[in-house]
């Protein structure tokens, strides 16, 4: 508790940012605004919980996911980072690297004039990621909670070299069915079929319903994605800056049975609709340069909402992709 308490007297907003023992005994920062609240766990940086006011939950959590060290949490907004998937040559090294299990520290949490909450998160490397990413290299994580949920990393390379490094926020959307829901805003794009040996396919026009295993990876994409979800009679949007993949998953019948920390029956009230840089879209980034990858996640009742569009992919620093 002496870690809790010591976050408490330097970071709490008395009613609004709570630090308090989460799930499993972990640190959670819980944020309660006008507009929205959020659960944010420093464990993985994971943002597990986003609900906007008088609105349903928009990110699933899984009801078996595991709440403890070393171990990823299973929903919300898990945090890939510096490679997606399994590592190339390295059976060893964690799945979707170490971003997501390591512990990362608080270093602020503000309230802005439209009451809007960011609370930034930060890691660097040490001994243990050195230990299968032998680079230097600092992380900052921004989650702004308020009418929208923003989430910006910011990667600074600290090496003496360039680096490259893939990333994701492995978002998890809550709908009502995954069978009934559409996905729109990927029609024309290339995608790595993950169920079909990677195979290097083209999306046909019109919006995707999602009618078994699903995983895709959509390379060189900036498009804005939504999921029209008729079941909760909503749409949810993902804005990107800063990406060019989107990755789409759902487990299926078979899969979510084969997950130790996954429901059997839970995959059809989940779409993972991931903001991220990998595959041929990995970054390489120059040595004292910082590269920005950010999200905004939406969520729209009761009408269709806006449609899907089109935004400038945006690098700072010379990375390059």
């Amino acid at each position: 508790m002496s870690e809790i308490n010591t976050l408490k007297q330097k970071f709490s907003i008395p009613g609004i940012v709570t630090i308090e023992p989460g799930n499993g005994g972990l640190t959670r920062i819980a944020v309660t605004t006008r507009d929205a609240e959020a659960h944010i766990y420093l464990h993985g940086a994971h943002v597990t919980h986003y609900r906007p006011a008088g609105g349903k939950d928009v990110l699933f959590m899984s009801g078996k996911s595991l709440f403890q060290a070393g171990k990823a949490i299973r929903g919300g907004v898990p945090m890939i980072f510096p490679w997606f998937g399994a590592k190339a040559g390295d059976s060893a090294a964690p799945m979707h690297g170490f971003a997501r299990t390591s512990a990362w520290e608080l270093t602020d949490a503000r309230q802005s004039p439209d009451g809007s909450v960011s609370i930034t998160l930060e890691l660097a490397s040490s001994e243990a990621t050195r230990k299968s990413w032998p680079f230097e290299f600092a992380l900052r994580y921004v989650v702004t909670v308020g009418t929208t949920l923003d989430l910006s990393l910011e990667t600074r390379n600290l090496s003496a070299g360039p680096i490259t490094f893939e990333e994701a926020f492995h978002t998890y959307l809550t709908v009502g069915d995954v069978r009934t829901a559409r996905v729109e805003g990927l029609a024309g794009r290339d995608f790595l079929d993950k169920t079909d040996g990677a195979k290097r396919k083209t999306q046909p026009p019109g919006p995707i319903a999602i009618t078994g295993e699903t995983d895709r990876v959509y390379l060189h994409t900036t498009d804005m994605v939504s999921v029209t979800d008729t079941a909760l009679a909503r749409r949810l949007i993902v804005d990107k800056r800063g990406s060019r993949t989107t990755v789409l998953w759902n487990p299926w019948i078979a899969k979510a049975k084969a997950m130790a920390d996954f429901g059997d029956d839970e995959w059809p009230a989940m779409v993972c609709i991931e903001t991220a840089n990998a595959a041929e879209d990995a970054v390489t980034l120059p040595p004292g340069q910082t590269h920005k990858m950010a999200a905004s996640i939406i969520a729209k009742t009761g009408a269709k909402g806006d449609r899907p569009g089109t935004n400038q992919w945006e690098m700072s620093g010379g990375a390059k992709q």
